[in-house]
C-alpha cells in the first residue's frame, strides 16, 4: 500500500514542478494579498485537489464496466506509460532549450482575466486547462489502474489521492510563502536540477509502466 502513496506523490510532484496557469495564479495571489498572501498556495491547491478527488471518483465510476476487459486495461497502461515518457522528455527539453526560471514578476494580464477567490481560482484554472483534463483521462487513469486503484480498495483510493495532493502542496505552499515574503525567483540552478531529476523519474516510471503492462497484462 505504501507504493501507491509514494508513486502517486512523486508523479504529482513532477507535474507540479512544470510551470502552468495554476502556478502563475498562485504567484499572483501571493503578491496581491498583502495580509494573507502566504496562504494563497494552500487555498488554490485545496480547490484544485477537491476537483481532482471528484474527477478520480468519476473516472473510476466511468471505467468500472471496462475494468475486467484485458484489452482496455492493456492499451490504457501502455498509453499512460508512453505519455509519462513524453512528458518527462519535454521537461528535460525545456531545461536545455531555454533558460528555466520561474519569474515572480506577474502582471494581471498573465492570469488570463481571472483575479477572484483563491479557492475558486484553483478549480476554475484547473478546469480551463486542457492539459489537466488530458493528463487525467490518459496518464492519471492508467496510473490508477496499474496501482490497482478501484472501489474494491477504498484505502488505496485514499492513499493515491493523499499522495497526489501532497505532491502539489509540497511545492505550491512554499512558493506562496516565498513570494509573499519578497522572493523574486527560484534559484535557477537548483530548479533545473530538480526538474531534470523529476523528469528522469517520470521517464523511468513510464517505461516501467508500459513494459510491465506488456509483459504482465492486468487481469
Amino acid at each position: 500500500m505504501l507504493d501507491i502513496f509514494v508513486l502517486s506523490f512523486l508523479v504529482a510532484l513532477t507535474g507540479a514542478l512544470s510551470p502552468g496557469p495554476v502556478l502563475t495564479f498562485t504567484i499572483y495571489k501571493s503578491l496581491e494579498d498583502k495580509k494573507r498572501g502566504y496562504l494563497a498556495g494552500f487555498f488554490i491547491i485545496l480547490g484544485h485537489s477537491l476537483l481532482e478527488f471528484g474527477l478520480i471518483l468519476v473516472l473510476l465510476l466511468g471505467v468500472s464496466v471496462f475494468l475486467q476487459n484485458i484489452v482496455f486495461l492493456t492499451i490504457l497502461g501502455i498509453v499512460g506509460g508512453i505519455l509519462l515518457v513524453i512528458f518527462g522528455l519535454f521537461g528535460i527539453r525545456s531545461v536545455y532549450k531555454k533558460e528555466v526560471i520561474i519569474n515572480f514578476d506577474i502582471s494581471e494580464k498573465d492570469i488570463k482575466g481571472y483575479k477572484g477567490n483563491s479557492f475558486l481560482g484553483g478549480i476554475i484554472l484547473s478546469l480551463s486547462n486542457p492539459y489537466w483534463t488530458f493528463w487525467w483521462a490518459a496518464t492519471g487513469l492508467g496510473l490508477m489502474i496499474s496501482l490497482g486503484i478501484s472501489f474494491d480498495n477504498p484505502a488505496g483510493v485514499m492513499l493515491f489521492f493523499i499522495g497526489h495532493i501532497l505532491g502539489d502542496y509540497i511545492f505550491y505552499v512554499p512558493v506562496s510563502i516565498f513570494v509573499f515574503h519578497g522572493g523574486k525567483s527560484l534559484n535557477p540552478d537548483i530548479y533545473k536540477k530538480v526538474l531534470i531529476a523529476s523528469s528522469i523519474f517520470m521517464i523511468g516510471f513510464g517505461i516501467y509502466l508500459a513494459t510491465r503492462t506488456i509483459l504482465f497484462p492486468p487481469v
